[in-house]
């Protein structure tokens, strides 16, 4: 699975109406999030439940098909100072293992504060601790998607 160096990249190696799928990777679980064919809205998607790879590789390779998805924009968690720590170096893992399953550009996106800005605002639209547990991966993931989605039409 290639990893592209920026947004550009990954947008350019993209054809007409191709979706992109933003993935927020945790330990427990991995939050999902679909662009739009026009690749400029991110929608919270779905969340998977973590087991074991081969059957999270499994699911993840359901949703890619079923929705058409030619491109994947991952967190990246960095440390607040930028630097890369054990989360990092296991999405980087993970992207590697995925690889060799299919090969599809990847984009690894800077992903701090995504979950805190996420629960912020659900706390503010007044959702239960019970409802924001049931949806914070699946927003992280369309929090991350829609910042590089952003990014890549900034320059347009």
């Amino acid at each position: 699975m290639p990893i592209v160096d920026s947004v550009h990249d990954l947008l350019a190696g993209l054809g007409r109406n191709e979706r992109l799928l933003g993935l927020d990777l945790g330990t427990k679980t991995i939050g999902l999030a679909l662009s739009d064919v026009e690749r400029r809205i991110a929608t919270p998607l779905e969340t998977i439940q973590r087991t074991k790879f081969t059957a999270d590789a499994i699911k993840l390779e359901a949703v890619i098909d079923r929705h058409g998805v030619t491109g994947l924009v991952i967190g990246l968690p960095l440390n607040m100072d930028g630097t890369e720590g054990p989360r990092s170096q296991s999405t980087r893992s993970f992207v590697r293992t995925f690889g060799q399953r299919r090969a599809l550009p990847v984009l690894l996106w800077d992903e701090r504060l995504s979950t805190a800005a996420v629960t912020r605002s659900l706390i503010e639209a007044d959702a239960s601790r019970k409802r924001r547990a049931e949806v914070v991966d699946r927003m992280a993931a369309a929090y991350i998607l829609q910042s590089a989605l952003d990014a890549g039409t900034a320059r347009e």
